[in-house]
């Protein structure tokens, strides 16, 4: 390194010498082209006074007035170019000779300059760009972690569950399903006892860029691998390892135009929610299985119905395929088939607005009671009545029995179905106002309504049989929220928050309860009540939040519920 220093120091004096040099030889020039003028101008006098056009008198006064002359301007130049003593004066050096000085400077120290960079960057383990194979540039890792404490709380004047499950009882029909048929504790709801729980949950993610616009998505996570709509694992296994599960694996292709502009996405495989929607319908931690399409038009630009100094829009529509269950000895496979169309808006002042409609239609869910007779009993005898059996259940919808105990038995029900169709029409809007920017406010509506639900079609289908949660048929098939948030976008940096509460009614069949929100009411339908929270930013991003919930069920016994999330989250 001294010797690179000492190398530099020599060159930067060899630099310096070359200046003074190139000053020397510009001054000598000018001084040899005041000579020329001089003699010309003497010789082209002597020639005058020869020829008789100036006499010899006239001559010598001329060049003795010019001599007077220009001393008088010699000493009023130095006059005009004296300086004081602490300013240094640089003589004018042409614009050619600095270009050969800045072209040798750099030459000469390029050289170490870079030999001097590259034993830094060795010495303090600099990144330099393509020392890691390509293969690794492609992917990239990503996750979070919640910690959460949860308390339950169940009203003292709630309906007392018995202890034995029966058609009077607040049943949970997935354990019912499981057990086949009332009479096991673990077939009852629990709606009086006070729960605290302390939950974890963990999800890592890989990206990996395949080629130009495609790329493969990997993400594991904890929880339960039947439960659809929840990645907590409850602690307190008695030291029992976590289930660790494929959450997400599919491929996703971005389509971009000559404007870079992002105006399709195809995904397919176990994908995130391809739909904008809150969690009215679906639970934010559900995933999709199955292929979704997103095609999008930027409405902004001078060849739009909008003008492009005032505002910008654009319009989305989304369409998805998705198996719910496969059957291999049944031609009644569950569907959900899936549109959405929609349209943005973002104004002058930042304010956006943003609105869609959805249609969900779940093929083959509805249960296909087995007839009273020889074939009454459950077992492999009609597999697609089988077939209607709900994989996985919450609570709220109308439920019916779909086989029985024994041949010609109505009283011992054994496997349970949805009594509905469910063909959900779905509204959403929003506006997020930017006035108090960076501190937002922002309005969320949102209603659904199950087309589907028909008591005609439910009674000739069913004929006698019993209708469980909602025995009257009565049109229980309609959902909303209203919700405002206010504070910053997120909370990702310390010191940032936002708050928000939201009013939410769900009926019985307005959505189908496997898939809708399972914190609000502890899951499913039924219910409505309150939500009130907010987060608050700790350190980069890590941030504390807390939720707290108040229900009552709507139909049926008296059931309300306080819940309380306190979380803290970490994202990477």
């Amino acid at each position: 390194m001294e010797h690179n220093k000492t190398n530099r120091f020599r060159k930067t004096m060899l630099a310096a010498a070359v200046l003074s040099l190139s000053i020397a030889t510009a001054y000598a020039g000018e001084k040899e082209e005041l000579l020329k003028l001089r003699n010309t101008t003497t010789n082209l006098i002597n020639l005058l006074v020869k020829q008789g056009i100036l006499s010899q008198e006239n001559a010598q006064q001329m060049i003795k007035q010019a001599e007077q002359d220009a001393v008088k301007q010699v000493k009023l130049a130095a006059e005009a170019d004296k300086v004081p003593a602490d300013v240094v004066r640089v003589p004018y050096v042409p614009e050619f000779v600095r270009d050969q000085i800045r072209q040798q400077v750099r030459a000469d120290l390029r050289a170490d300059v870079v030999a001097d960079v590259m034993k830094e960057a060795e010495t303090q383990q600099w990144g330099i760009p393509n020392a890691l194979p390509e293969w690794t540039r492609k992917f990239k890792l990503y996750g979070d972690m919640r910690l959460r404490y949860e308390h339950d709380h169940f009203a003292e004047s709630n309906f007392v569950n018995p202890r034995v499950s029966d058609a009077n009882s607040v049943n949970n029909f997935q354990n019912v399903n499981k057990n086949g048929g009332f009479g096991s504790v673990d077939g009852l709801e629990n709606i009086n006892k006070d729960r605290d729980r302390f939950r974890a949950r963990f999800r890592l993610g890989l990206k990996a860029k395949v080629t130009q616009g495609l790329e493969a998505n990997l993400r594991l996570a904890t929880g339960n691998i039947k439960d659809p709509v929840s990645t907590n694992q409850t602690l307190g296994n008695t030291g029992q390892k976590f289930d660790f599960n494929i959450d997400r694996a599919f491929l996703k292709y971005e389509g971009l135009d000559s404007d870079v502009y992002n105006w399709m996405t195809l995904q397919g495989g176990r994908i995130p929610n391809p739909f904008r929607s809150t969690n009215l319908i679906f639970d934010k931690d559900l995933s999709f299985e199955g292929f979704a399409s997103t095609f999008r038009y930027n409405m902004a630009g001078s060849d739009s119905l909008y003008d492009q100094e005032d505002q910008t829009a654009s319009m989305f529509l989304t369409l998805g395929a998705f198996p719910l269950q496969e059957f291999q000895l049944s031609t009644k496979d569950k569907w959900m088939l899936g549109g959405q169309v929609g349209t943005d808006w973002e104004f002058l002042n930042q304010d956006k607005a943003a609105i869609s409609v959805a249609y969900y239609n779940y093929i083959n869910t509805k249960a296909r009671p087995n007839k009273i007779g020889a074939t009454s009993s459950c077992g492999f005898t009609d597999q697609d009545r089988d077939a209607s059996v709900p994989q996985y259940l919450q609570k709220g919808n109308s439920m019916t029995p779909i086989c029985y105990a024994t041949q010609n038995n109505t009283t011992t029900p054994q496997k349970f179905g949805l009594a509905s169709e469910f063909e959900i029409l779905n509204i959403t809007a929003s506006y997020d106002m930017a006035m108090f920017a960076p501190i937002h406010v922002k309005l969320t509506g949102d209603y659904a309504k199950n087309l589907g639900f028909n008591k005609n079609e439910i009674q000739q289908r069913l004929g006698t049989g019993v209708i469980y949660n909602n025995p009257k048929l009565a049109d229980r098939t309609n959902a909303w929220q209203a919700r405002l948030d206010f504070g910053w976008p997120t909370t990702l940096l310390p010191g940032k928050w936002n708050s928000y509460v939201a009013y939410k009614y769900i009926e019985s069949d307005a959505v189908l309860d496997a898939f809708t929100d399972s914190d609000f009411h502890l899951g499913g339908t039924n219910a409505k009540g309150w939500v009130i929270g907010g987060n608050y930013g700790v350190v980069d991003n890590a941030w504390l939040s807390a939720k707290w919930m108040s229900t009552d069920q709507i139909d049926g016994p008296k059931i309300g519920i306080d819940i309380l999330l306190i979380d803290f989250n970490a994202k990477f």
